[in-house]
């Protein structure tokens, strides 16, 4: 009996959902043509512009079906970044020169190995010293 109802409630949300997906992208597009439409005023109230378009464009597409699963996506995403053990600055210092070091150690490597296949490719085309 719900399966009828069910799937055209589905269909209008759906339908609903690109209305206002396609009206966020025009409030997007609204914000940027007014950067360009300003152009004679001060580059304050042109950026405001856009950012004022960026502004109601999110907002409309929040209450979209895929805009409330983004929004629940960074919200879980958050709270898995406060689960993260992140390391002291004594560990972090410490990677981080063991990296530079590494880099540096390698470099010398790749110059020494480059240094000598040119040496040896001078050497084998008769022009080695």
């Amino acid at each position: 009996m719900c399966a009828g109802r069910c799937l055209h409630f589905r269909k209008r949300n759906l339908m609903t959902d690109k209305i206002k997906l396609g009206l966020a992208v025009l409030l997007l597009a609204a914000g940027i043509a007014g950067f360009y439409l300003l152009s004679e005023h001060a580059l304050v109230l042109r950026v405001l512009a856009v950012l004022v378009g960026v502004a109601m464009a999110i907002s409309v597409a929040r209450f979209t079906g895929p805009g409330q699963q983004f929004f629940a996506f960074g919200k879980d995403a958050w709270v898995e970044t406060k689960k993260v053990v992140w390391p002291t600055r004594k560990e972090t210092l410490q990677t981080t020169g063991v990296v530079f070091l590494l880099v540096v150690v390698i470099a010398i490597f790749l110059w020494i190995v480059d240094a000598s296949l040119m040496w040896a490719v001078k050497l084998l085309m008769g022009q080695g010293d």
